[in-house]
């Protein structure tokens, strides 16, 4: 089975195309950032954010 992975597009410093890539580990959440680790979000890339979050949240309780 692949792990859960939400992808939340974003842009970097730049203006270019990027995203954060949100993963569950066992009971933990991983946050990815995007090369350079820098992450700049439009208000509804943070709404995006905020649900990949709490769903990754309830996967990762299911895991404890």
């Amino acid at each position: 089975m692949t792990e859960p992975r939400w992808c939340v597009g974003c842009h970097d410093p730049f203006g270019r195309d990027r995203a954060v890539t949100v993963l569950v580990d066992r009971d933990r959440v991983v946050l990815v950032p995007p090369p350079g680790a820098s992450a700049v979000l439009s208000v509804g890339q943070t709404r995006s954010l905020d649900r990949a979050l709490a769903e990754v949240a309830e996967v990762a309780g299911r895991a404890s």
